[in-house]
């Protein structure tokens, strides 16, 4: 978890990232703000963290987001089911 948020400025996702992450989140904001709507969820205060191989896997809210463990990229991001 410390690993992750000490380099939680170098996270970041790809043009296809952000149409994926804003398709599952049902997100309206615009694409230059998607990767910090994610950091403000990753680091909030009730997020919960998992590292299973390569990537981390962050619950906070109602998202789960998956990020590379080497790259800090933003994989994807889904709802979580109830």
């Amino acid at each position: 978890m410390n690993e992750l948020l000490n380099r939680i400025d170098e996270i970041h996702t790809t043009p296809m990232g952000i149409d994926r992450i804003k398709r599952n989140l049902e997100l309206s904001c615009p694409d230059s703000a998607v990767v910090d709507w994610c950091k403000t969820r990753i680091t909030a205060p009730n997020a919960s963290f998992t590292l299973k191989g390569k990537n981390w896997y962050i619950t906070s809210s109602n998202a789960v987001f998956t990020v590379n463990k080497y790259s800090m990229t933003i994989i994807t991001a889904k709802l979580v089911k109830a």
